[in-house]
């Protein structure tokens, strides 16, 4: 039986991960919030809220570039250590002088430019595996990270580590960078020809490629972008440790956390279905419990299994959902 137009339009409204994901963040701040007030504790504080919004900035940046890996089909495992690598290049070129602040966020573009460059090209020319691919040069940038540095180097003076810590009103500065990266990602995806191409690839590549999409070219540029947004992380993460630290990104766990974002956001892993604006929800959801761990203080193992159980919890309604609507069209 075919399903009325009415019941199809109802139907996808439920099955819209973006919606599904805001849903039950709000149903975790709420559920968050009566557990602290049980707890003894208020929840739904400004510095709370603040907290939140500081410490989901770095990941919501490296999330909205995997959003745009994803999206073509692909994935970025080097985000971590291109992230400790740029917050060390970033400080030791600022050396606490203004002055090298601009030479130091030029620094930093290059090199990340230069890493989606490398993963781009071996995924497109050498027809290896994301998986492979990135995972080969987040070895290569740990290698040269461990060769060169023991521990915290170089200096960030004090004017760029306003760039982490200042706020304006309730909003921290670190949460409006996150915005603009996550406008511009949106803005590339909505209402640019790179957007269709994107979606069209991670769609299905070669249908893209009949239709005259340069699907290379599509990929490369997605891994650069991606990159340059690890690059804008590991300058917030430098200007709030006031030096470069060679494994901020890998104890963040900024490549495996990004992608769990991204798919509680509803993305879909094979590409070509999802958008940044439920990349945020997923972010936020995972701040957000975070929170609630912590004021709870509640142990780092069951912290881990309650957000694995999330994830998986997440993708299994989403493609429940999908299947459902497919079967409803059909």
């Amino acid at each position: 039986m075919t399903a009325l137009p009415g019941h199809r339009a109802g139907l996808a409204a439920i099955a819209d991960p973006t919606r599904v994901v805001f849903v039950a963040l709000a149903v975790v701040i709420l559920a968050g919030w009566g557990l602290v007030a049980l707890d003894g504790g208020q929840f739904l504080t400004l510095e709370n809220i603040v907290g939140v919004q500081q410490r989901s900035a770095a990941l919501g940046i490296v999330a909205v570039g995997q959003t745009l890996a994803i999206l073509a089909g692909s994935l970025d495992l080097s985000v971590a250590y291109l992230i400790s690598l740029t917050s060390l290049v970033a400080a030791e070129i600022m050396a606490g002088q203004d002055a090298g602040i601009v030479p130091a966020v030029a620094a930093v573009a290059g090199v990340s430019v230069l890493v989606g460059l490398v993963n781009g090209l071996v995924i497109t020319k050498l027809r290896v595996h994301a998986f492979i691919a990135t995972l080969g040069v987040a070895l290569i940038i740990k290698g040269v990270v461990d060769h060169l540095y023991d521990g915290p180097a170089g200096r960030v003076p004090e004017s760029f580590q306003h760039l982490g810590y200042d706020r304006i009103g309730p909003v921290p500065v670190s949460a409006m960078l996150w915005a603009v990266v996550a406008l511009i990602a949106w803005f590339l995806l909505s209402r640019t020809r790179y957007g269709y191409r994107v979606y069209a690839v991670g769609g299905d590549p070669e249908v893209a490629r009949l239709s005259g999409v340069r699907t290379d070219r599509v990929v490369i540029v997605t891994h650069v972008l991606c990159s340059l947004c690890a690059g804008i992380a590991g300058l917030l993460l430098a200007s709030r440790l006031g030096a470069g630290a060679p494994t901020v990104g890998t104890d963040g766990g900024y490549d495996l956390e990004s992608i769990a974002a991204v798919v509680l956001g509803g993305t879909a892993l094979a590409g070509g279905r999802g958008g940044v604006a439920g990349t945020v929800g997923g972010v936020l959801l995972l701040a957000v419990l975070d929170s609630v761990f912590n004021q709870l203080e509640v142990n780092s193992f069951f912290k881990d299994v309650v957000r694995g159980v999330v994830i998986v919890a997440a993708v299994a309604v989403y493609a429940r959902r999908t299947g459902m609507l497919g079967r409803r069209r059909a």
